[in-house]
């Protein structure tokens, strides 16, 4: 195990009693007995990343004969599976107790005990989202040259329940893809290099230290701004840092005041969230309604103008009530710009101001009328509707 410095101090601790969330601390104790001592129904997110409980006989060492960290710490001593299985019902049960109805849980693992929290967090009620795979870039290599390397770890995104809503920022999500679905297979390097936490010595902090950019994607795809998330293993501080930059409430566990003291500082020197604005994504389902009709009302089109799709198979003429008209197997369909784009692709459904395009004397390119709903929304303000 790394040589830790010995606190000066410890963090901030309350043991008993709790009955208001001490929102942006660090809490020294038990996890099981402090997330008892919580309201219930307070927090809108849990992150977890529970001992592993590598089962491993003997240390695993580098080629240069050093050491392999976590291997054998203490905090990841079970006596039996049916140890740890016990501990890891008690803390899901605890941290059940304290989620919101529409909360979610993280809770990230390996091939040691991954498949066993899962079946106990079913148990309990939970109901499972996904399972992200995180493929990580840099991964340690396989040093005994007996397995395949170990080159991912799976997260498991759950609910409270089948009937709950959890929040999920899809637009957030896609913006972050290149405009397109978030899949479940996220490629991330380990943590290294300056991110690494290191004690006074020049030691790591804490020797399972998760990279910033993975907990960065966990809470900005499921928590607002605002949101409290609880870390019941807070080790070096991980999930309170992404939290402070966007702009959410952290509350961290831990029973190492070492690692609590690291953490606490760490947290210190990360700056204030920006204003809402920057932070928020709104949802398109979500956004003010824009009738067609309205681009023709402002000019943006007029009637008699031409519109197709991107790779124009299809063509529609505007007519002056918002309406369209296109030619579908020798005859004429008027209707909605939904209605027109299903009926000449033959689908039941169609979202009009994606499916229509549109050019201008200045552009040879399609261009989406969506762009035109966008342009009213702005100078209309309605952005204003959200609070930002």
């Amino acid at each position: 195990m790394p040589r830790l410095a010995k606190p000066s101090a410890p963090a901030p601790a309350v043991r008993r009693g709790v009955t208001a969330l001490p929102l942006n601390k660090i809490l020294l104790g038990d996890c099981i007995a402090l997330m008892n001592s919580l309201p219930a129904q307070s927090v809108d997110a849990v992150f977890a990343d529970p001992p592993y409980n590598l089962q491993l006989g003997g240390d695993l060492l580098r080629p240069d004969n050093s050491k392999v960290d976590a291997v054998d710490d203490d905090w990841d001593k079970f006596s039996d599976f049916a140890a740890y299985d016990k501990f890891t019902y008690e803390w899901l049960k605890a941290a059940k107790r304290i989620l919101k109805p529409d909360g979610c849980l993280w809770v990230i693992g390996s091939y040691h005990n991954v498949f066993r929290v899962g079946a106990i967090l079913q148990n309990l009620g939970f109901w499972i989202l996904n399972d992200i795979i995180w493929c990580k870039s840099n991964p340690m290599p396989n040093f005994r040259g007996k397995r395949f390397t170990n080159a991912h770890e799976t997260l498991i995104w759950a609910s409270t329940s089948p009937e709950a809503k959890p929040c999920f920022n899809y637009e957030a999500m896609k913006n972050m893809n290149d405009e397109k679905q978030m899949r479940s297979d996220w490629h991330l390097p380990i943590c290294s290099g300056k991110e690494r936490r290191r004690t006074d010595d020049g030691d790591k902090v804490h020797p399972t230290q998760k990279p910033e950019a993975l907990l960065y994607r966990v809470l900005l795809s499921s928590t607002k701004p605002g949101d409290v998330i609880l870390d019941p293993f807070f080790g070096s501080g991980t999930t309170g840092a992404v939290a402070k930059r966007l702009g959410r409430h952290y509350i961290g566990i831990d029973r190492d005041p070492t690692y609590a003291r690291y953490a606490e500082q760490r947290i210190a020197e990360i700056a204030s969230a920006p204003q809402a604005e920057f932070l928020l994504t709104p949802s398109k389902r979500e956004e003010p309604r824009i009738p067609f009709g309205t681009v023709l009302e402002r000019g943006l089109l007029h009637p008699g103008d031409r519109l197709f799709d991107e790779r124009e198979r299809f063509t529609a003429r505007v007519k002056a009530d918002g309406t369209l008209v296109a030619p579908c197997h020798g005859e004429e369909v008027r209707g909605s710009i939904h209605k027109v784009g299903a009926t000449v692709q033959g689908l039941p459904a169609c979202n009009g101001w994606t499916f229509w395009h549109f050019r201008t004397k200045t552009t040879d390119r399609p261009i989406p009328i969506d762009l035109l709903r966008q342009r009213i929304r702005a100078e209309t303000g309605a952005v204003a509707r959200y609070g930002v």
